[in-house]
């Protein structure tokens, strides 16, 4: 049986089956297995007012990413997740970001995830835990996506102009 390696993003900002999404992670994290990061808390993007808790975690699996990707939906789903809008408030969300054989398309999944190199609650837990694993598309480390993210850019300044 070969196994192969995932980097799975998690994601909760409403309570749960197991309780507050602090809770709802640290069970998923427990299910899945791995290698986890800490839980953060970050603020939402899209139309969510909630605050989110976010984690990331290292899994080998023996399944192809279809089958995992089921496999995650289904937890979602046990966890209280129902079908609703885009960036809504959630118990528990569970993405593939990374796979150790580089990249994978197929309707309903693309991996790495498309916008995961934009997201700071997936790349902030990911460079604890995987730091060197590489981006197969820019061939970047996980590590060099965070520091470009999050690194300080100098503030504008507007200089006055001379002249007559």
């Amino acid at each position: 049986m070969v196994t192969t390696s995932y980097a799975i993003a998690l994601g909760a900002n409403r309570p749960g089956r197991d309780g507050a999404p602090e809770a709802a992670l640290a069970a998923a994290l427990a299910e899945l297995g791995g290698t986890a990061s800490v839980i953060i808390r970050t603020a939402p993007i899209g139309p969510s007012i909630r605050r989110y808790a976010n984690a990331a975690c290292i899994i080998t699996s023996p399944l192809a990413p279809p089958a995992l990707l089921t496999a995650l939906k289904r937890m979602e789903r046990a966890a209280g997740r129902r079908p609703g809008r885009r960036w809504g408030n959630r118990p528990l969300d569970l993405d593939i970001i990374l796979w150790s054989e580089g990249a994978w398309a197929s309707p309903g999944l693309t991996i790495p995830h498309p916008a995961f190199r934009e997201r700071g609650f997936v790349l902030g837990p990911l460079a604890m835990i995987a730091p060197d694993w590489r981006d197969p598309i820019t061939g970047l480390t996980v590590r060099q996506l965070h520091a470009r993210l999050t690194r300080r850019r100098p503030a504008y300044r507007a200089t006055a102009s001379g002249g007559s």
